[in-house]
C-alpha cells in the first residue's frame, strides 16, 4: 500500500510523522526507541499491536494503534487516500476518558428450560461446570436416567425477569419427578406460583423469547433444540459463566434533569419508549436506569431531551471531538467532498475489512467512524459533522439489526429536516443495510459528490449534548447554503415551541410549575405566561397538566431562540384586593367567578356582602371571616338527612 506522507503531515501539522516498510520485523528497533520517548505515541498497525505492546512495556503514556490499511490503503483509490489517513490518525489522538463499570457475579447456578432430552443432554455436557438444575416443559415419554447426576422438574415459566446472576422465574405446574418414575417420568401433583432463581438461563424450549431484545441479555442463551450445533454454542457459552465479570456502565444518569414526570402526569417518555432491554422503568416524577440490564444500545441517551441520560463509551463532547478531528484533518490534508460512514465493530469493521481484503476496499472519500453502538449517535453528532464539513453521513447497519433502531431513525428524520430547511440538497443522511461487503462497495460508490460547507466551523466544545445540540445548530445556520429562522420539525423532535389558546388559558400557571426547563415562566408582580424557546424540550408536561387543554406542542427550530428574550404569550390585569390592594390574580379570572356565583348559590344571595370576600386576598379573606364571624352553613337549604353505611347495607341486603 502507498503511503502520502505528504498529506498524512499537511493534516496532522504538530506531530512527528515517520513511515517505514517493516516496523514489526528488521526495522523493531526503530519502535523500541521511540516507545522509550515520552509523549503520545501512534502506530498506524493494528495487525501487530499485540507486538508492539509486548515490546513497549509498562510505557506511562500508553500506545494508540489505528488501522489506515484495510480503512484506506487496501483500496482501489489507495495512491489517493492520504488525505483519508491523515483523518484517521487524527481521530485516533483524541483521548477517550475512562468510564465506570458494573460488577456483576455469578456461582454458576443454572436452569437449563427445555421440553425434551435435549435439555438432559445439555444438562449433562455442564454438570462437570456449572449447577445444574434441568425444567421440562409439559415432557411427553421421557425416559430418566438410571442416576440422578443433576434435579430435572417440570414446569412452565410464567415471566421471567433480573439480569445475569440474579434471574427471578415464576414458574406454572412446577412438580419434581417420583423416585419411582420408571420406563418414564412421573411427576408429583403440580402447583403454580414457583419462584425459582439461579444466575444463568439456558433456554431450549424452542418457543418465543422469555426477554425482550433477548440477544443483548447477558446470562440469557437461547438455542433452536432441533439444531444441535446451535445448542453445542450455547452450552460453551454458559459453561465458563462463574466468577465476577465487569460490563461497562453505558449510561450515566442525572434524576433532577429528567422530564418524564410531574405531580403524577407523565411527559417526556422517549427513553421509556426506546429501550429494547426494559432497563428503563418510571420511578416517580424520574426513571430509572438499571445499569445491570442496560446493553449499552444508547438510544436513551440519543434521545434524551434534556440530557438527564448520557452515553459513556465516549460522553458527547468527545465524540464531538473525535468527528472534529477527523473532518478537520481530512480537509487541511486536501481531501474533498468526506462522507462520514459511522459503523459499530462487530458487524462494521468485519464488513469493512472483508471489503479491503477481497474487493475495491472503501473510496477515498468515505471516512470510517468506529462506534460502539450506532444507535447511540444523538442529533448533536450529525449536525456538528455537517457543520464540520462533511458532504454526507452514512450509517452502517446490518440487515437485520440485533434490535429495534427507531431512535436512530428518528434522528436522521430531524437531520434530514433540519439540513433541507437550511438549503442541503440530496439525501445527506441516511442508513445502509446490508451484511455484504460488495453491496457497501457498491453503495458507497454511488453515491452522489455533494458540496458541503465552504469554511468548515472549528468549535469545540464540553458539556451535556443539549448544550452541543444548540451550539452545533447555531453553526451550522451560520454557515448553511440558505439560512432560515424557522424549520417545522417531525413529531418527537427534541426542540420546538408550545402554541396556547389564549381564549382558553385562565392564566393558572399550572404549565409554569409542571415545567422542569424553565421555558415556561410567570412573573411575580403581574399575571403573565412567558415562552423560552431556547430552554424548550418538548416533554410535554406542560399539555399534560394544563386543566383547560389549550396548550399544544410545536416541534420547530426556531433558530432566533437562542438570542430572543422570553415571549409574552398571555397578559392580563391583576386583581387588586378591594380591602389591602395587593395583587392576588387574575381580574378577568376572579370577576368570572363572582359572576358565576352571585344568586346562584345558597352561600351567596344577591347584593350579599359575603361576595366580598371573593375579591380580596387571602389575608384579608381570613381576616374578614373571623371579624363578620361568617358562618359558612348558614342558610344551608334543608335537605334529606345524609345516608349512612347501615342506610346502604340495609339497602343491599334488601332491608331498606
Amino acid at each position: 500500500m502507498r503511503l502520502d506522507t505528504a498529506a498524512i503531515r499537511r493534516g496532522c501539522p504538530n506531530c512527528k510523522i515517520r513511515n517505514f516498510r517493516h516496523l514489526c520485523g528488521a526495522e523493531l528497533d526503530h519502535f523500541r526507541n521511540a516507545a522509550k520517548a515520552d509523549g503520545a505515541l501512534t502506530v498506524a498497525c493494528t495487525q501487530q499491536a499485540a507486538q508492539f505492546t509486548d515490546e513497549a512495556g509498562e510505557r506511562p503514556d500508553g500506545i494508540t494503534f489505528v488501522n489506515i490499511r484495510e480503512t484506506a490503503g487496501w483500496s482501489r483509490d489507495g495512491a489517493h487516500a492520504g488525505a483519508k489517513m491523515a483523518a484517521l490518525l487524527a481521530a485516533a489522538a483524541i483521548p477517550r476518558p475512562d468510564y465506570p463499570l458494573v460488577t456483576l457475579s455469578s456461582d454458576g447456578i443454572i436452569l437449563i428450560y427445555g421440553r425434551d432430552d435435549a435439555a438432559i443432554d445439555a444438562g449433562r455436557l455442564l454438570a462437570d461446570h456449572l449447577d445444574v438444575t434441568v425444567m421440562l416443559k409439559q415432557p411427553a415419554d421421557i425416559a430418566p436416567p438410571t442416576a440422578t447426576d443433576f434435579p430435572i422438574v417440570k414446569g412452565t415459566i410464567r415471566s421471567a425477569r433480573g439480569h445475569f446472576g440474579a434471574f427471578e422465574l415464576i414458574i406454572d405446574d412446577y412438580a419434581q419427578p417420583r423416585p419411582s418414575s420408571r420406563d418414564r417420568f412421573i411427576f408429583e401433583a403440580p402447583r403454580n406460583g414457583a419462584t425459582s432463581r439461579c444466575d444463568l438461563v439456558l433456554d431450549l424450549s424452542g418457543e418465543m423469547p422469555l426477554f425482550p431484545a433477548h440477544d443483548l441479555r447477558d446470562g440469557y442463551q437461547r438455542a433452536d433444540p432441533r439444531d444441535p450445533a446451535a445448542v453445542l454454542r450455547a452450552v460453551l457459552a454458559a459453561r465458563d459463566l462463574v466468577g465476577s465479570f465487569d460490563k461497562p456502565k453505558y449510561v450515566d444518569f442525572t434524576p433532577s434533569l429528567c422530564a418524564h414526570s410531574r405531580s403524577k402526569l407523565t411527559g417526556c417518555r422517549r427513553c421509556l419508549d426506546l429501550c429494547p432491554t426494559g432497563a428503563i422503568t418510571p420511578a416517580g416524577d424520574h426513571v430509572a436506569v438499571n445499569a445491570e440490564i442496560c446493553a449499552g444500545c444508547g438510544q436513551c441517551a440519543a434521545a434524551c431531551p434534556t440530557g438527564a441520560a448520557s452515553y459513556a463509551l465516549p460522553p458527547p463532547d468527545t465524540q464531538l471531538q473525535i468527528v472534529r478531528a477527523i473532518l478537520l484533518a481530512y480537509r487541511e490534508a486536501g481531501g474533498t467532498h468526506p462522507v462520514l460512514l459511522l459503523h459499530d465493530g462487530p458487524h462494521g469493521t468485519a464488513l469493512i475489512d472483508a471489503l479491503a481484503r477481497h474487493g475495491d476496499g472503501l473510496p477515498a472519500n468515505v471516512l470510517p467512524l468506529a462506534v460502539n453502538e450506532l444507535t447511540q449517535v444523538g442529533l448533536e453528532t450529525v449536525i456538528a459533522a455537517f457543520a464540520y464539513g462533511a458532504s454526507a453521513v452514512r450509517f452502517l447497519l446490518r440487515a437485520k439489526p440485533r434490535h429495534e433502531v427507531t431512535g436512530l431513525s428518528q434522528t436522521i428524520a430531524f437531520a434530514e429536516a433540519i439540513l433541507a430547511g437550511l438549503g442541503f440538497d440530496g439525501h445527506r443522511v441516511t442508513t445502509i443495510e446490508t451484511d455484504d461487503p460488495d453491496a457497501l462497495g457498491g453503495q458507497l460508490r454511488g453515491l452522489e459528490m455533494l458540496a458541503s460547507v465552504a469554511t468548515p466551523a472549528t468549535f469545540k466544545t464540553v458539556g451535556k449534548r443539549r448544550d452541543l445540540l444548540r451550539f452545533a445548530l447555531s453553526e451550522l445556520h451560520r454557515l448553511a447554503p440558505k439560512p432560515v429562522d424557522v424549520i417545522a420539525l417531525p413529531p418527537g423532535a427534541p426542540i420546538g415551541a408550545v402554541s396556547v389558546d389564549t381564549d382558553g388559558c385562565t392564566l393558572c400557571l399550572s404549565c409554569v410549575s409542571a415545567c422542569p426547563t424553565g421555558a415556561l415562566r410567570d412573573d411575580p408582580e403581574r399575571p403573565v405566561l412567558r415562552f423560552v424557546g431556547d430552554a424548550c424540550v418538548q416533554c410535554g408536561l406542560c399539555q399534560s397538566t394544563c386543566p383547560e387543554k389549550v396548550i399544544t406542542l410545536k416541534p420547530q427550530i426556531d433558530f432566533r431562540a437562542g438570542r430572543a428574550p422570553a415571549q409574552v404569550i398571555k397578559e392580563e390585569e391583576p386583581a387588586l384586593c378591594i380591602r389591602c390592594g395587593a395583587a392576588f390574580g387574575v381580574k378577568s379570572t376572579i370577576d368570572r367567578i363572582a359572576a358565576k356565583l352571585e344568586g346562584r348559590h345558597w352561600m351567596y344571595p344577591a347584593g350579599d356582602k359575603r361576595l366580598d370576600a371573593i375579591r380580596m386576598c387571602a389575608d384579608c379573606r381570613v381576616t374578614v371571616m373571623s371579624e363578620q364571624q361568617f358562618d359558612p352553613f348558614q342558610s344551608v337549604p334543608e335537605r334529606a338527612p345524609p345516608r349512612t353505611t347501615e342506610d346502604y347495607l340495609r339497602g343491599r341486603n334488601g332491608k331498606s
